[in-house]
């Protein structure tokens, strides 16, 4: 019997490579529908616009917070309504924004792109003197955290409007004396924003009282004659206040009196300003003169004249209908007696 071999595969290490076969019509990849395209791109194009029209309406509405530059602020854009911020209470604000950062927006309102600050401040004053003044504490290293304030922004219909924002911020989260209130109502009243005080007290408090819109209304005149005298106007009470209106009312020379007890005095505290003020007002009290009272007018004369055994005349300026009155009740109760 013939032995058989056994074959194996052969070592491609010794074959030559194939040459490669390429067609002369190159394969092309599949083409989309131009449709398809067109569809797609206007849809994305579509829903970038409606985007970009939804983040403008709530920019603009004031349901998008930004960030402002602080340089792009116009802190003075409306006179403030808060007379002074005690420092402690500026001390604990900064000492929250730097641990926290800033939790609460500001209202801004938008002055036009050539303005320059282009941002009005409305409400939030005590929060950008803040952050400008951890951005200037902090320099170089920490500075970009503080350089920006979050904000909303607000369309008042007019300048009013955004007074009217202003007190209502202040009014709910610290509320205001009766001397700030007086003075932001003169205040935009003399910035034009209502046209006398009448019309600034019943916008600006239109939710108050008439007893305590009144009040607001005697303490405009501490603010006329006396802002910049007093140190700590914002710390007189109601019943000091509305004296010291009525003495301003009688005494023209009370202002200047007050401004040399404040000088002379040096007060350091709003207790030692209030003392000063009492003494004055009660100096004035004490100096003015008990009036005298006026002498009693003599009675006018009556003249009688017997004009026979049962006759008798009165004559005079003194007789008249009073006279004759009390003379009649006489001879009443002398005929019964």
């Amino acid at each position: 019997m013939a032995k058989r071999k056994r074959l194996t595969p052969a070592n491609p290490a010794f074959i030559d490579p194939a040459p490669e076969v390429t067609s002369a019509f190159p394969a092309t990849a599949p083409m989309r529908a131009p449709i398809a395209d067109v569809a797609r791109e206007a849809s994305a194009t579509a829903a970038v616009e409606e985007m970009a029209e939804t983040l403008r309406r709530a920019r603009e509405g004031g349901r998008m917070v930004i960030a402002v530059p602080l340089e792009e602020v116009q802190t003075d854009y409306l006179v403030r309504d808060r007379v002074g911020v005690p420092t402690e209470e500026q001390g604990a604000l900064m000492d929250s924004i730097a641990r926290r950062g800033q939790q609460t927006p500001v209202e801004l309102v938008d002055l036009g792109e050539d303005a320059h600050p282009r941002y009005g401040l409305i409400s939030g004053w005590r929060r950008v003197m803040a952050l400008k003044e951890l951005h200037r504490e902090r320099g170089e290293a920490d500075a970009d955290r503080f350089a920006e304030v979050l904000g909303l922004l607000r369309r008042p219909a007019e300048q009013a409007q955004s007074y009217l924002a202003m007190i209502e911020e202040n009014e709910i989260r610290v509320g205001l004396s009766y001397f700030e209130r007086a003075r932001i109502a003169l205040k935009a009243v003399e910035q034009g924003a209502f046209e006398d005080e009448g019309a600034a007290l019943s916008a600006l408090y239109e939710s108050a009282s008439k007893a305590k819109r009144s009040k607001i209304r005697s303490f405009m005149a501490l603010v006329r004659d006396l802002d910049g005298i007093l140190r700590f106007p914002a710390t007189i009470g109601e019943r000091l206040g509305l004296q010291l209106a009525q003495a301003l009312e009688a005494e023209a020379e009370l202002p200047d009196r007050l401004r040399a007890a404040i000088e002379a005095g040096e007060p350091n505290d709003p207790e030692a300003e209030q003392s000063l003020i009492r003494m004055e007002l009660m100096a004035k009290t004490a100096k003015k003169p008990k009036p005298e009272k006026p002498a009693p007018k003599p009675p006018a004369p009556i003249h009688l004249r017997r004009q026979g055994a049962h006759q008798i005349l009165l004559e005079g300026r003194g007789v008249d209908d009073a006279f004759l009155g009390d003379l009649e009740v006489w001879l009443a109760a002398r005929q019964k007696a």
